[in-house]
């Protein structure tokens, strides 16, 4: 427990650190002054190096600590000669003799002895046994405290390799947060001023809605999408809405152009900087279908869905071992835990390693989660999948499905966890289905992924939800309508963003789930739809 609390308040600290790294940078963007010169020193950027460099010695100084052991040391096999020869040679009449002109044979024995017991040859133990008989009156003795005192120091070699692991995990979470340091640092140098001629273009067309310009940067940051910082104003007594803003904005950059989450909804008599994105060219829609395991009230299995700033999509699955409120606390951290991680800027290969370091270091015996992890990036329709210990994952694609397997261990059972990942391109009208193993389980034998296969296939609806519930309908019929396990179906269908000129629905029928890309007003729906306007 005291290892658990020690590995969360690390993370609180980690955490804690990376949004006052965040916080510097919110504080050195563009407001009404203007911005640094780019050859001059930037007293911020150098600071947080600084904090990024001292987290990168620290890690490294974890990392140049002696790594685990998995066989007793010379000096941890003399210390069983010495303790097993104190309790049972010590009152010996042979005593002198053995360790006398024989001592050499002895030591070597007792060597060759716990070596066999280190790698469970239990032929070499039973032979050496057999040659101490006729040495050592005492042989039975002695060899039952050689075979105790071994036990211990196994058991202090697997405490050591404890205390391993837990430097390995901190210094792991020390050098991301340095990783992070380092971007924020970089950050502070992405702004640029715009071009005279384009910025005097938006000036004029912004001047025509009744805004004032005063300045405008450019930030290609992220794989050089575009992102613009306007400082400006409405004429005195106007009030005109961000969106026609973006829409006048995306008109001169050629591309749709959208205020980023948490941007002000209108523009007033004051200045103010208003931080504009390059829109995402996919949308996805998700749902789920559940089923908790019989004569239990709650499910283990837990799952998140979000999308991130970025232009991500992230969706995570997890599966606590066993089931019941148990099962469910475990699979709820790993979510929780994961969740955070991501949303902190941590990439899901890192935020998962720094789930299950979290797990090793609450070291409750059988108490494991499975990591599912899909992530879409929303401008390129890449998905990037990790799993460990989870169930297959499919992609619908027309008139096919694909299934992306995992065969590693379930997060918290070993430190140096080998996760699966895979990389797939997603396009208009895919479907993802992620699931938990009592899905799969209820299949027949031998056969679960080509049956789950066709399963998928014979499921007509388009929503996602629906999608879900024909799955887990299906998977029902082949165990008698009986939930031995919980079962978790997540689906979620990836479609291309139009734009908002184009005046035409892609699904008449997710109107009503106001999934719409269009954003306008539907005639057969008769009303204003579309997801996040």
């Amino acid at each position: 427990m005291q290892e658990w609390m020690i590995a969360m308040l690390v993370i609180s600290i980690m955490l804690i650190i990376r949004d006052m790294a965040k916080t510097i940078l919110a504080e050195n963007l563009p407001d009404t002054e203007e911005l640094p010169s780019l050859q001059e020193g930037h007293p911020q950027k150098e600071r947080v190096e600084k904090y990024a460099a001292s987290f990168q010695k620290l890690a490294d100084t974890f990392y140049g600590m002696p790594y685990r052991k998995d066989y007793l040391s010379s000096r941890q096999v003399e210390q069983i000669i010495e303790d097993t020869n104190a309790k049972v040679c010590s009152r010996c009449y042979q005593r002198e003799i053995c360790w006398g002109e024989h001592s050499q044979e002895l030591v070597k024995g007792v060597e060759a002895l716990v070596r066999s017991m280190e790698s469970g040859n239990e032929e070499n133990v039973r032979g050496i046994r057999a040659d101490w008989t006729g040495i050592c009156p005492r042989s039975v003795q002695y060899y039952e405290t050689v075979a105790e005192n071994f036990q211990k120091e196994r058991q202090n070699l697997m405490w050591d390799n404890r205390m391993i692991e837990n430097r390995l995990a901190v210094a792991q979470q020390l050098m991301e947060v340095s990783h992070i340091m380092e971007n924020v640092a970089s950050d502070l140098y992405d702004l640029e001023r715009v071009t005279p001629q384009f910025e005097e273009e938006l000036r004029k067309g912004l001047r025509k809605s009744h805004v004032i310009l005063r300045r405008a940067w450019m930030m290609n940051k992220v794989k050089g999408r575009k992102q613009i910082f306007l400082t400006m104003r409405a004429r005195s007594g106007q009030c005109i809405s961000m969106t026609e803003i973006a829409q006048l904005l995306s008109k001169y950059c050629e591309i749709s152009m959208v205020p980023v989450n948490g941007s002000r909804c209108i523009v007033n008599g004051e200045y103010h900087t208003v931080h504009f994105a390059e829109d995402v060219s996919y949308q996805v829609l998700y749902g789920t279908a559940r089923l908790t395991r019989e004569e239990e009230k709650v499910s283990g299995d837990n799952y998140i869905c979000r999308q991130e700033d970025g232009g991500r999509f992230v969706m995570c699955l997890s599966d606590g071992m066993g089931s019941g409120m148990e099962a469910c606390r475990e699979s709820e951290t790993v979510v929780e835990l994961l969740e955070q991680f991501m949303e902190s800027g941590f990439s899901q290969e890192t935020a998962a390693k720094m789930v299950n370091s979290a797990l090793v270091l609450k070291g409750e015996e059988g108490m494991f989660s499975t990591v599912d992890i899909c992530a879409v990036d929303l401008y390129t329709g890449i998905c990037n999948f990790l799993k460990a210990g989870a169930a297959s994952t499919f992609i619908k694609r027309d008139h096919w499905v694909e299934s992306i397997t995992s065969e590693s261990l379930a997060a918290g059972l070993v430190q140096q966890i080998d996760f699966e990942t895979a990389t797939r391109k997603l396009y208009h009208g895919d479907y993802l289905i992620m699931m938990t193993d009592g899905v799969l389980d209820a299949l027949p034998d031998q056969k679960e992924e080509e049956t789950m296969k066709e399963i998928i296939m014979d499921v007509h609806e388009e929503s996602p939800k629906d999608f879900g519930r024909g799955i887990l309908e299906r998977v029902l019929g082949y165990s008698d309508y009986h939930a031995r396990d919980d079962m978790t179906v997540l689906v979620a269908g990836v479609w291309k963003k139009y734009a908002a000129d184009t005046r035409v629905c892609l699904k008449k029928a997710f109107c009503k789930m106001c999934v719409t890309i269009c954003g306008i007003f539907c005639p057969d729906e008769g009303a204003v739809v579309g997801y996040g306007n």
